[in-house]
């Protein structure tokens, strides 16, 4: 009887860590059909060599652009460096809220140098993020007004990091448009109205790995009440890596788990998510896919 219990102890541990070791595969994409990950930070992904490791994977399952994003001037330089090294690979250049203090004249006129890159396809990442507060807040908005001015100025469209600032970015784009060539509000995690409101400025949302959290319910409802034709798909990497790997190192190759899950939600194809997405960067961007 002891030996009885004892097996049956042993068959319910072992299948409960088969269920914990359980692989969910990466989903495949149709051939001719490709994903674009619109917002990484390469240089945050290791060395360079790492970095050109996690394009190759991406490349190869079908996640064939990647636009490395600048947060301050190195990191611009640098997504500029690996833009023209990698045919796969296009740049923004700008300054995070996080480094606003750093918006000398100096910084400004270098980054405008470093725009002019033939590589360089947005101004950007700039915005407002009232969690952290590293910058303050009356520095934060007026670095995102010169910001918006230069890009506009450079006729690039912007990339916006909004944390939890929905209504003060969709003010001061209000007051500072409109903006012909548009931009997109990244790591989107508001509600539909608020999405609806920066599509009717022209903006498009890009959805991170978040959406596929068990109590991502405001960002998924989002997600299914906004237009296809407004979406963007995006890593951050390294950060926020979607289920199944979050908690996890991010790298463009899981835009496909952000992507399935939108899919999933839309209740369509990931080859329709993938495709579509797809067009809006090149219609936003100009990348040709």
């Amino acid at each position: 009887m002891v030996e009885i219990l004892s097996c049956q102890l042993i068959y319910i541990s072992l299948e409960k860590m088969s269920k914990k070791k359980k692989i969910i595969p990466l989903p495949v994409l149709n051939s001719e059909i490709s994903l674009i990950d619109t917002h990484c930070h390469l240089d945050m992904l290791g060395t360079d060599k790492e970095a050109e490791e996690a394009i190759t994977r991406a490349v190869e399952a079908g996640v064939k652009h990647i636009i490395t994003i600048g947060i301050d001037l190195k990191s611009s330089q640098k997504a500029v460096e690996f833009a023209n090294k990698h045919k796969s690979v296009h740049a923004s250049v700008g300054i995070h809220p996080h480094h606003a203090e750093e918006l000398t004249p100096s910084t400004l006129s270098q980054l405008k140098e470093l725009a002019s890159d033939k590589e360089v396809v947005a101004f950007g990442e700039i915005g407002i993020d009232t969690v952290k507060n590293y910058a303050p807040l009356s520095v934060q908005q007026q670095a995102f007004v010169t910001q918006l001015n230069i890009a506009k100025e450079l006729s690039l469209p912007v990339i916006i990091h909004d944390r939890e600032a929905h209504e003060q970015i969709y003010s001061l784009l209000k007051e500072n448009g409109p903006f012909e060539d548009r931009g997109v509000i990244h790591c989107f995690s508001g509600d539909a109205d608020i999405a609806m409101k920066f599509i009717d400025l022209g903006f498009y949302i890009s959805i991170p790995g978040v959406v596929t959290f068990k109590k991502a319910d405001i960002l998924q409802k989002a997600v299914q009440s906004i237009p296809l034709n407004s979406l963007l798909v995006e890593t951050d990497a390294p950060f926020l890596a979607p289920v199944p790997r979050r908690g996890k190192r991010n790298e463009p190759l899981y835009t496909l788990y952000t992507a399935q899950k939108i899919a999933e939600l839309k209740e369509i194809d990931i080859n329709e998510v993938a495709s579509k997405t797809s067009a809006n960067v090149e219609k936003l961007f100009g990348i040709i896919v």
